[in-house]
């Protein structure tokens, strides 16, 4: 008997989908899980599987076709099976007679400022109009030119001092510190090697002229990409109906980072273990005890979810897209590795499996690459909560009443009040640690 394939619902709020490509043709064969189509969501591309087997006898829409969830979109049946009637495709939302859940779905423009023709902006090259006298300003006394001179140069409060009591323009040198700042071995080569005289004719507590870099800034209005309007939307209604509550707990990170060695020295270029591998199956383990925050809020009720499937935030050139790591809890660190890097590469190229961003029960945002202390994250609909996590970094700790240097990563979770509080919220965090500090726990 003939089957009749509709557009999925790749998200709990995609209301329609545009059909990019045509993976397979009429009269093909296929079986259940053959790739049948490229849909492209608010999100991404999703490669979408055809979910019956046998020829594909009719395609109902044409590539290019924005197409409402739940629509047919083809037939598949057998090769000498007799068609009787050829379901329709539902009119598309732009034609203005979509369901009103889609139109409701689709994002509403920004206001963006006008663009530029219209509005010119003064040009830094134009001549400014020439003031009246008495509306220059007064030369700053001589006292206070020094350190107005200083201010306006990248030096050390060291090397100022230095500049200061040995008559050195500090204008006339080349800094070797971090961004061109000038430190102390940079005042000390200039008396060596006779460059400390100041510019002739001028005293040295005259104000100096700092030459400023020539720099325009291009002005122009770009329209929000599908995925940053999905975002907004999406993280919008998340902060003004979800009610947001946060915890941070501070872990101590040595062990963690000792086990990642351990377990890549082992392992080979490609098998490389993150420190993110890693909490996520520390995460997975700790939501066993928690299982009101491994859960989804379904208008009055909890809906607490049977497997802990990890949504891990993946950046992207245009905004985030979050990929899960299935039955996190069940599978070893290696196998962990190895999926969200798969994972994240088909994001980023752009073409991913709708099991690939689909399904996360709780998700891990993490920006520790970026050297970030702390920071809080949204929650990611439907989901009750998500762990922002922070660097390791090497920091001062008391141990024993001495200060040694020790490794701390801080980690934040945000928790929906409607499902769980913060005694709660507090507990998962403090038995997360027994995997992020005894981190052999995860792999026996």
């Amino acid at each position: 008997m003939a089957e009749t394939i509709n557009m999925p619902k790749l998200g709990f709020d995609m209301a329609e989908g545009t059909l990019v490509r045509w993976v397979k043709k009429e009269g093909e064969t296929i079986n259940k899980g053959d790739v049948l189509a490229e849909i492209e969501t608010d999100k991404a591309t999703v490669e979408v599987e055809s979910s019956a087997s046998g020829v594909l006898r009719k395609l109902l829409v044409d590539e290019g076709t924005v197409v409402p969830v739940s629509s047919p979109i083809a037939v598949v049946g057998t090769a000498d099976e007799k068609i009787e009637e050829v379901p329709k495709a539902a009119p598309a939302a732009t034609e203005g007679e979509a369901p009103a859940a889609a139109s409701e779905a689709k994002p509403v423009p920004a206001p963006v400022p006008a663009p530029a023709e219209q509005a010119p902006a003064p040009q830094p090259a134009q001549t400014p109009a020439p003031q009246p006298p008495q509306a220059a300003a007064p030369a700053p006394p001589p006292a206070q030119a020094p350190a107005q001179a200083s201010a306006l140069t990248k030096a050390s409060p060291l090397a100022k001092r230095m500049a200061r009591e040995q008559n050195v323009d500090l204008s006339h040198l080349q800094g070797s510190g971090p961004g061109g700042r000038i430190v102390r071995k940079d005042i000390e080569q200039a008396l060596a090697g006779g460059q400390a005289a100041p510019a002739e004719g001028r005293p040295m507590g005259a104000p100096q002229a700092v030459p400023i870099p020539a720099m325009k800034l291009e002005e122009k209005t770009i329209p929000l990409t599908k995925l940053r309007s999905a975002i907004g939307r999406r993280m919008t209604e998340s902060k003004t109906t979800v009610p947001h509550f946060y915890v941070t707990h501070e872990y101590n990170a040595q062990p963690l980072l000792d086990l990642r060695r351990q377990i890549n020295a082992v392992l080979g270029e490609n098998e490389k273990v993150s420190v993110n591998d890693l909490i996520v199956k520390a995460v997975a383990l700790t939501l066993h005890q928690f299982p009101n925050l491994n859960a989804s809020l379904n208008g009055s009720s909890v809906n607490m979810h049977g497997s802990v499937n990890i949504g891990v935030a993946v950046s992207l050139e245009g905004g985030l897209m979050t990929v899960v790591c299935r039955d996190a809890d069940v599978k070893p660190i290696r196998q962990i590795a190895a999926e969200v890097k798969t994972m994240a590469g088909h994001a980023r190229e752009g073409k991913v499996r709708s099991e690939e961003i689909e399904g996360s029960t709780f998700s891990i945002s993490n920006m520790g690459m970026y050297d970030v202390e702390n920071f809080s994250a949204i929650i990611n609909p439907p989901e009750a909560a998500i762990l922002a996590v922070g660097s390791a970094r090497e920091v001062p700790v008391i141990e024993n009443g001495e200060v040694k240097p020790g490794w701390r990563m801080k980690m934040t979770v945000a928790v929906d009040h409607r499902v769980s509080d913060g005694v709660e919220a507090a507990r998962f965090m403090q038995a997360l640690a027994a995997y992020v500090e005894e981190p052999v726990r995860m792999l026996i």
